[in-house]
């Protein structure tokens, strides 16, 4: 029989590691319901189905922005869509010459 000891240092630290990303999670939240509008958070959330690292890029530029004093304010939604523009990857465009 195995001795079950040395598998809960592992949980332990797991359950501890998962705790933490839960309240920073919890804390992200709490910061845009305050830096956002319904309808851009509504946008973010719709966003984040589609492009998760884009949407985790607006977060981090929010929170960021909120902390270093230059967003004292709600954004609305056309302000939020002009930040999606500005951090979005250009698309790039393909063209096929048939012959």
């Amino acid at each position: 029989m195995s001795n079950p000891q040395p598998q809960e240092p592992n949980n332990n630290e797991d359950a501890k590691r998962r705790e933490a990303e839960a309240a920073a999670a919890s804390m992200r939240q709490r910061a845009l319901m305050v830096l956002l509008e319904p309808a851009a958070r509504q946008r973010l959330m719709n966003v984040r189905i589609v492009k998760p690292e884009l949407a985790t890029a607006v977060e981090n530029y929010l929170i960021n922005a909120a902390s270093t004093g230059r967003l004292n304010r709600s954004l609305t939604d056309e302000e939020l869509k002009q930040i999606l523009l500005s951090l979005q990857q250009p698309k790039k465009d393909f063209r096929i010459n048939r012959r």
